[in-house]
């Protein structure tokens, strides 16, 4: 079974930065590529970003293009999302998820198999 576990959420005034992480452990390989989502209350769940199981290709949300980067460790479990620049409009819970897809980008809930339990990020000052 895989776990997946989020950190680095909190309180930021706007305009500010956050670095999330999501640590990866239980029986899986490597190679599966990963995304984080985000959900606001009373909204869907939104794609935010995906990077491929290589670290070398990378998709993002147009709510967060140029402002959100994806990356990952080249040999370990952990993906990150830098956030910067940000707004109140981003206020939501931030779930990690792992998808075994190595073709191609992933943009929907159903196409992952495996999520954290979500971190909260608030935008206010």
């Amino acid at each position: 079974q895989v776990q997946l576990v989020e950190s680095g959420g909190g309180l930021v005034q706007p305009g500010g930065s956050l670095r999330l992480s999501c640590v990866v452990s239980g029986r899986t390989d490597s190679t599966y590529a990963m995304g984080w989502f985000r959900q606001a209350p009373g909204k869907d769940r939104e794609f935010v970003a995906f990077i491929n199981w290589s670290g070398d290709m990378t998709f993002y949300g147009d709510s967060v293009k140029g402002r959100f980067f994806i990356s990952r460790d080249d040999s370990g479990p952990t993906t990150y999302l830098q956030m910067n620049s940000l707004q109140p409009e981003d206020t939501a819970v931030y779930y990690c998820a792992r998808t075994l897809s190595r073709v191609g980008v992933r943009k929907s809930v159903g196409e992952y198999d495996a999520w954290g339990q979500g971190t909260q990020v608030t935008v206010s000052s």
